[in-house]
């Protein structure tokens, strides 16, 4: 099946792309909306301009649309992004947020293509330690909730810390996926990366609360590419 995949740089659209490649599917492109607003309802926007990098690295086609971050509007961009696309279908990373999924769903719908939520109301924790497990390196890039401070920005989740980043998760009621915007994620490196992404130059944004680690430059490094196994 040819589909386009929805990416914003973190765990979830990526790991949807992953999962549709073991499928067998063909990823014909990588689709991203970047939002003029911190608030959209349906986007992902901290380091949002690295999907190039990503692209590039995972060797497949982007497309880019600029969106305002308005309700309705931001259909219609997604919708103006995919109409002329010879596709059968459409992944996304969708977790929990019925909103999200919904209205992504109504796009394809009015397209006719397959919604692919491979992800939807999956166990969050497991959903991320399969993520680790696969080979996911993946960079904390915003916070905003309590018990998250501003020395979780720029790290990274791995194996070694994942049980203490679990448990706090537990203590505090914050949701594992971060699906309602406790945290933002940056994949720097997965298995359908040919090169990770190295930072060069970053920088750690607190304010009150909450924060942002900004990405400022990055590098590619080549790597082997080796087959990884399908999560279960």
């Amino acid at each position: 099946m040819k589909v386009a995949s929805l990416i914003s740089g973190g765990k979830d659209s990526l790991y949807a792309t992953y999962i549709a490649l073991n499928h067998g599917w063909s990823i014909e492109y990588l689709v991203s909306l970047i939002p003029k607003r911190e608030d959209s309802w349906m986007f992902h926007s901290v380091n949002i301009e690295l999907v190039s990098d990503i692209a590039s690295s995972m060797k497949i086609p982007l497309l880019i649309k600029e969106t305002c971050g308005e309700k309705e509007k931001e259909l219609e961009d997604l919708k103006d992004v995919l109409k002329d696309l010879d596709i059968e279908g459409l992944v996304n990373g969708a977790i929990a947020s019925d909103y999200q999924r919904e209205r992504i769903g109504m796009v394809c719908d009015e397209l006719g293509l397959k919604n692919f939520s491979p992800i939807w109301h999956k166990d969050q924790e497991k959903i991320l330690r399969y993520q680790i497990n696969a080979g996911f390196e993946i960079l904390i890039d915003a916070v905003s909730a309590e018990g998250l401070g501003r020395e979780w920005l720029g790290k990274i989740l791995n194996t070694t810390n994942i049980d203490a980043f679990i448990e706090l998760c537990e203590r505090y009621g914050i949701n594992p996926s971060g699906e309602g915007g406790e945290f933002e994620t940056l994949v720097l490196d997965c298995p359908l990366y040919h090169e990770r992404l190295i930072i060069e130059d970053k920088e750690i944004v607190w304010k009150k609360d909450h924060g942002y680690c900004v990405v400022k430059s990055v590098r590619k490094e080549k790597k082997s590419v080796t087959d990884v196994p399908e999560p279960s």
